[in-house]
């Protein structure tokens, strides 16, 4: 067991979207995570500066960020933080890339 929970930041635009972690999170019983949910990826980033956060759950189709230089944006604020993309897209080059960019992929597509 677990003394502190583990953080987890979720930056997603579409509250349909956000809804799916959060449900999955909450069918564990023991409170081992906290989720705090952003909008926008500027919010996100500011949390990543303000607060201590143990991963982040980051979907590239955001309004003030797109693609993959959503995820080289959060991994230069935090390059030791592993980031999970959550994605739609079933782009098997847009799942590398952001592998290579510092995120592990997460969605219709898988990479490693």
């Amino acid at each position: 067991m677990m003394d502190e929970p583990i953080k987890i930041l979720l930056v997603e635009d579409n509250p349909a979207d956000a809804r799916l972690p959060r449900e999955a999170l909450m069918e564990v019983r023991e409170p081992w995570c906290q989720l705090e949910h952003v909008e926008r990826l500027e919010a996100g980033l500011k949390k990543l500066r303000q607060a201590q956060v143990d991963a982040v759950l980051l979907d590239l189709s955001l309004p003030d960020g797109q693609g993959i230089e959503t995820v080289v944006r959060v991994h230069a604020a935090a390059p030791a933080l592993p980031i999970v993309v959550l994605t739609g897209l079933n782009d098997d080059e847009i799942a590398i890339q952001a592998v290579r960019s510092g995120a592990a992929s997460e969605g219709s597509t898988m990479a490693a």
